[in-house]
């Protein structure tokens, strides 16, 4: 529902973010921040698996991504960065760590167990063969999920907004 006043998106249902660590992940947060009314709880998920890793861990840590310990306690520490941003731009946050595979399963998995409404997410806009071989996450939560999907691009970052 879209409020009159402020022109903002309102629901009481929980918003999920999927927070991989990127520059891209963290303007997602910001920008639905814009589109979003503030204090709304958020659930900020950062997806991993050994060896394939899928995120970029915060600060200068360094792991082996062979010893899934590792692994997971490197995606906690990125989940609660992307939850301390998120918390930063209004919302209500819990940052956690899911083990999954591909993904993209992994975040509509864990939208449908918290009952979210809506899952925002940065695009990568990968192309050409890297983009067909590493598949686009972002579309295939559109694809598989039942919640909404709010998507943000490159593109809108360098338009600044």
């Amino acid at each position: 529902m879209v409020s009159a006043q402020t022109g903002t998106i309102t629901s009481r249902d929980p918003v999920l973010f999927a927070y991989d660590g990127s520059e891209l992940a963290a303007f997602a947060i910001e920008e639905s921040a814009r589109q979003l009314a503030a204090g709304r709880e958020a659930m900020v998920v950062c997806v991993w698996q050994p060896a394939d890793v899928g995120f970029t861990p915060v600060g200068e840590r360094h792991f082996d991504a062979d010893q899934a310990v590792e692994v997971q306690r490197a995606a906690e520490e990125t989940a609660a960065h992307g939850a301390a941003l998120a918390a930063k731009a209004g919302f209500r946050p819990q940052g956690m760590a899911v083990k999954a595979a591909p993904t993209w399963k992994g975040i509509v998995e864990t939208a449908e167990q918290c009952q979210a409404s809506l899952i925002v997410l940065g695009s990568h806009r990968r192309s050409g063969l890297a983009g067909h071989l590493l598949g686009s996450v972002a579309a295939a939560v559109v694809a598989h999920s039942t919640s909404c999907v709010l998507i943000v691009h490159q593109a809108s970052r360098a338009a600044g907004g």
